[in-house]
């Protein structure tokens, strides 16, 4: 049983004539009045329970988009229900609009529209309809809570999709409209010609310089078939916001970007999401449906706040790569992690993959070193400069060990991906 207002104010209408009569037997005649019609209010109410509710709409939004889950509630019954609607949602979802009010006539249906406009990624899960419906006097009612399960699923935004135009242009250039042969690079034949000083003699082809005049050669494309693994670290240091987003999100943004451009290139492109376990794996996933599959593998991981163990990291990456592969690992590039666990763990692979490691640097630190007008300014762009330096001296150890890094703030630093990629293959190292 619910109560409205109505009940009080009638009890504060009434209370003039018992403080007129002043005995204790008018208060008990106005209270039982007030319950009486209390009472019969309730028991003239429509049955909430009678009703059906049911959830539609939506069922996967990008982040910073809206949809719309409609509740629909048909009355079985022979009487016109008007009734108040409350859709629950979690507060992540974003819901406005959840409170409703509806006249629902006998035997038809009505709805109730909710508006979601969620604040992070993942399954975000309806809770009951509640439905309150009151007796013809609007003095007290009855109130029910509907279970009409429903799941919205937030996938990643992919906000660097704007840059994906000009790196296609850019690859077309790179395997159409200019030469991409590389002297005795890559491992695919593509034709002979004749020596030139500066060649390499290991590319010399004697069966054909045998049946030449002179001195030929073999030349060389990189193979159309290449193999990219995308790595994301979801340990502690991918759950540290940069900007106002979390720096995994950064990276499962550039990790979209990368496996757009690398799968038109013709490239077979796999996702690993691990810290400590692997929390998405995306593999042998066609070129038409890869970002789907991303994206609704990456939806729900959240970062871990526990150390990503490397060695079991980098046993997944070589239970994935067999033949010669690119992989880019998106990470911190943290002192103490990188030098201690990630680098020695990624020895083994060096002898055969190309490794980059990429990370998204804050913009704040800039900012920290341009501001120097109090002590405590001082102090934090000393801490600032401090951090810089760190990061510097953990890209030159990842180079010196043979490892490409990327870095560039927020909102450079999935293109930066995808420029470094195209950079690769122009070369001829991937």
């Amino acid at each position: 049983m619910v109560l409205t207002w109505r009940p009080l104010v009638l009890l504060a209408l009434l209370t003039p004539l018992v403080l007129w009569l002043g005995t204790w037997q008018g208060w008990a005649v106005v209270l039982g009045v007030v319950l009486a019609v209390v009472v019969a209010d309730v028991a003239l109410a429509p049955s909430p329970r009678r009703l059906t509710v049911v959830r539609d709409g939506e069922r996967s939004l990008r982040l910073g988009q809206q949809g719309e889950v409609r509740v629909g509630v048909t009355n079985p019954g022979r009487r016109t229900v008007r009734c108040r609607v409350r859709d629950a949602w979690v507060p992540s979802a974003g819901a406005t609009g959840g409170v409703g009010r509806l006249v629902v006539p006998a035997g038809q249906r009505r709805r109730h529209t909710t508006v979601l406009h969620p604040t992070r990624r993942g399954d975000r899960r309806a809770g009951p309809v509640t439905v309150r419906v009151l007796g013809p006097l609007g003095f007290a009612g009855r109130q029910a809570d509907h279970d009409a399960p429903w799941t919205v699923r937030v996938l990643p935004p992919f906000s660097s999709r704007r840059h994906l135009p000009s790196r296609l242009s850019r690859l077309r250039e790179l395997d159409g409209r200019t030469s991409l042969l590389q002297r005795g690079q890559g491992t695919e034949f593509d034709s002979l010609r004749e020596y030139v000083p500066g060649d390499d003699v290991r590319s010399i082809d004697w069966r054909g310089t045998a049946r030449s005049a002179t001195v030929v050669v073999r030349t060389w494309r990189p193979e159309r078939d290449r193999h990219v693994l995308v790595v994301l670290d979801s340990g502690r240091t991918s759950a540290a916001r940069v900007g106002d987003q979390p720096r995994l999100d950064l990276s499962m943004d550039a990790a979209l970007l990368l496996a757009a451009l690398a799968s038109r290139a013709g490239d077979r492109v796999d996702l690993l999401v691990a810290d400590r376990r692997v929390r998405a794996d995306v593999r042998r996933v066609g070129a038409g449906e890869l970002l789907s599959a991303m994206v609704q593998a990456m939806a729900d991981v959240e970062p871990v706040l526990t150390e990503t163990a490397h060695r079991s990291l980098v046993g997944e990456i070589s239970a994935r790569v067999g033949q010669r592969s690119l992989v880019v690992l998106l990470t911190a590039l943290d002192e103490a992690t990188v030098g201690e666990g990630l680098l020695p763990a990624l020895a083994p692979l060096l002898r055969r993959h190309r490794l980059v490691v990429a990370s998204v640097s804050d913009p704040r630190t800039e900012e920290l070193l341009a501001i120097r007008d109090t002590p405590a300014d001082a102090y934090a762009a000393a801490a600032a400069q401090g951090e810089l330096d760190r990061r510097e001296r953990t890209a030159a150890r990842l180079r010196r060990a043979g490892i490409s890094v990327v870095s560039a703030p927020p909102d450079h630093f999935a293109p930066e991906v995808a420029d470094h990629y195209l950079a690769l293959r122009r070369t001829g190292q991937v």
